[in-house]
């Protein structure tokens, strides 16, 4: 039986080829959350007035990788310490969010912020937002896999290659082998 949890991590090209590598991890969907349905599209979306962000739904089998590790990958693949920015994107469409579908995701990720904040992790404060997932709202098909089928493109090997490298180092044995 498998489950979804929806992150927002920044760009979402750069966050679903993080998560898309890891062992238990069945499908990770780029899109938005946030808005309304007709606002939900890349266009509306860029302008950064929507109340969308840039998320990813991931599929994955709780018996196999279980959400506090995908809230671990999550906190270790973009810097949950910039308000509304992850490298050059800017905006509070690329904010850093966690859309919980229920009180055992709201409770989950409030625990992971706690105990980071706790092991002081990060220099900065985490600035992750807790927000009721009220609707995911796919992407359109061209930003599905897009790193996975554009790795010379420039944007990936800047910002989506160094994310799936530093989650592959730190969770070696969460990686799927082809």
């Amino acid at each position: 039986m498998t489950t979804t949890i929806v992150l927002a991590g920044g760009c979402f090209w750069c966050t679903e080829a993080a998560f898309e590598q890891l062992k238990g991890v069945s499908d990770v969907t780029s899109g938005y959350a946030g808005g309304t349905k007709e606002s939900a599209n890349y266009r509306r979306v860029c302008d950064g007035n929507t109340g969308h962000a840039e998320v990813i739904r991931v599929t994955y089998d709780p018996e196999q990788i279980s959400l506090d590790t995908l809230l671990s990958v999550f906190f270790d693949a973009h810097d949950p310490t910039t308000l509304n920015r992850q490298g050059a994107d800017q905006g509070t469409q690329y904010r850093s969010a966690i859309f919980y579908a229920d009180d055992a995701q709201k409770e989950a990720a409030a625990a992971k912020i706690k105990e980071l904040t706790e092991k002081r992790a990060f220099a900065q404060p985490i600035v992750t937002s807790l927000e009721p997932l009220v609707e995911f709202f796919p992407a359109e098909d061209y930003h599905q896999d897009y790193a996975q089928q554009h790795l010379d493109q420039p944007y990936i090997q800047g910002a989506a290659i160094p994310k799936v490298c530093k989650v592959r180092a730190k969770y070696a044995g969460l990686i799927q082998r082809d």
